[in-house]
Parts: C-alpha cells; structure tokens; sequence
C-alpha cells in the first residue's frame, strides 16, 4: 500500500482490531478497514475508509479509544494541534491548539481527558468535559492541568487501566511515573538513551511467582513445521492459514476447534516419542558394534602377545 507521500511516523489498531490508523510525515491520518485491505486483489491498490488531511505539518502519534468501529481517535501533529476525530462518520470533534509542538498523546481508559506530550518537555492534561461545544480551542495552561518535570521532549504516554497514574517517556533518558490527581511524579526511572516507547499493560496475577507452572504442559516442539516433501497431503499434520477469498469450508465451534488441537497435540508428542525410541535403538546397536570391534581388537592383541611369549 503507498497511499502515504512520505515516510509513515505512526500506526495503531482499534481494540477489536477491525481497523487501523497511519499517520505520515505528509500530515494526512488514514482509517483503513482490515477486511478490506486483507480482500483487495493483487492488480489493485487498497483504499482508506478515511483520509484526514486537517493537519498541516506532520503527524507525530495516533491514539484510539473503546468500541473498534464506533471509537474515537485522537491525533498529534507539528503543527501544534491536537484533534479529536469520530472513527465511524469520520467528522472532527475537537481541534486544540497547543504553545508548543505535540510529541505523543494518549487516552484514559473512561475517555475523560486527553494527555499530550509537549516538545518542551510538558505534558498537558486536556479535559474533554469541560470543553464547549465548539470545534476550535487553544489551551490555557493557567487553567489547565500541566505535568513538569522532563527536561526534553515527551516522546510516549500511557494510563493505567483505574485512570490514577500516568507513565511518560521522554528524551531526557528518563521514565516518569506521575499521580494524575495531584499531578506528582512519584517514581523516575533512568535510562542510558532516549525513550522511544513506554506503555503499562497488565500482567498476569501468577506472573512472579516462582512456585507457578503452567496447567497444559505442551509437547517439545518439532525444528521445522512441515517436512521438505510431502508437506502439501494431509498426513503431514502441518497448519495451514487461509485468509479472505482462499478460506475454505466452516470454520467448527471453540470446542471442536480445541478438540481438534488437543489431537493435534497428542499426535505429535507420540510422533515425538516414537522418533526418541528410533534414536535410542539406533544409538544402541552403533555402541554394540563399536563394543564388539573393541573385543575382537582385544582378543588380537592377547594372541599376538601370547604367541610371542611361547616363542621365547
């Protein structure tokens, strides 16, 4: 796909990964519907759902909410100005203009506030409530909520999933853990370069635990999914993805689907087990030759000796 100009900067899925965004140094953000792009024939160039060209110079980070289709996306430019855009008409919501250029921005969880990294090394908190109903505002920072403490430009954001805290990154080497209540930084974490990327996620609740081990041991996994021949019957036991118009058949329900990999598990860890007790077999009758070979070695060495011994 080259519907961009010039070198794409950003890119992000929607949460039920029906649709992706890509922003560009040419200043236009594009909405692209996966299906759609996955369907395409090869002679033809896919087309966005989208193209948003309100921005003048270019994009530097995307974000989108919750409700894939129905989301709402926020993006950043150059140009000072943060947007909020509807993914499904595709209108803009809100257009803030900033004293600064954005680096990065990001969402809360409820969708409340926008925060939006300044190359100057703050972080503006943008209330989506307290906004009128028009289109066009410029940030007061008198205000507004502002998060200080990076000395360089902020270069990603990220919330935690209750909304308290918030997690910067910026080119001051540095990683800054904030309260968004009271807007303090409650933790710094140095790096040895600039941050490129930082983002909370959420971590399973036996992930530190040493005594942990997994309920579904899997089976020691073979060093190639399908052999070099023979690979194309059915006997080969090898997964095959078809995708859009080469999809064949129905796919079954969860359950069959997991029986089916259940078997498929189970055949290949007995596949396994019969290759170890073919190597074992065949490791064992190479020792007895090498076994016999040193016995009869032996046996010529004593008769030699023997005879030379009678001799004298």
């Amino acid at each position: 796909m080259n519907c961009h100009y010039q070198d794409v900067t950003c890119l992000t899925f929607t949460d039920d990964s029906s649709h992706f965004l890509s922003g560009a140094k040419d200043s236009l953000v594009m909405v692209w519907n996966i299906y759609s792009v996955l369907q395409v024939e090869a002679s033809r160039v896919p087309e966005p759902r989208h193209m948003w060209s309100h921005h003048s110079l270019p994009i530097t980070d995307l974000q989108c909410g919750i409700g894939g289709p129905q989301s709402r996306a926020v993006t950043s430019s150059l140009d000072q100005t943060v947007k909020l855009w509807d993914i499904s008409s595709g209108d803009i919501l809100l257009s803030v203009l900033f004293d600064v250029r954005i680096m990065s921005v990001a969402l809360d969880p409820a969708e409340y506030h926008i925060f939006c990294g300044g190359s100057d090394g703050s972080i503006f908190q943008v209330d989506l409530l307290a906004w009128t109903v028009h289109r066009e505002r410029t940030f007061n920072q008198e205000q507004e909520k502002v998060f200080k403490g990076h000395r360089n430009q902020v270069t990603c954001l990220s919330v935690s999933l209750d909304g308290s805290m918030l997690v910067s990154g910026s080119h001051d080497e540095t990683v800054c853990v904030w309260d968004i209540q009271s807007k303090q930084c409650l933790r710094t974490v140095p790096h040895r370069g600039p941050v490129t990327n930082a983002f909370i996620i959420s971590a399973p609740a036996n992930m530190l635990r040493a005594e942990s081990k997994p309920s579904f041991p899997l089976p020691r996994f073979s060093k190639h999914l399908q052999g070099a021949e023979g690979c194309e019957g059915p006997e080969s036991g090898g997964i095959i993805l078809r995708l859009g118009r080469n999809q064949q058949g129905l796919e079954g329900t969860y359950l069959q689907r997991a029986e089916q990999l259940h078997t498929l598990l189970g055949e290949s860890e007995g596949k396994n087990l019969s290759g170890l007790v073919e190597q074992l077999r065949s490791r064992t009758s190479e020792l007895e030759e090498e076994l016999n070979m040193v016995r009869k070695i032996n046996k010529d060495l004593f008769d030699f000796s023997a005879s030379i011994i009678t001799k004298q």
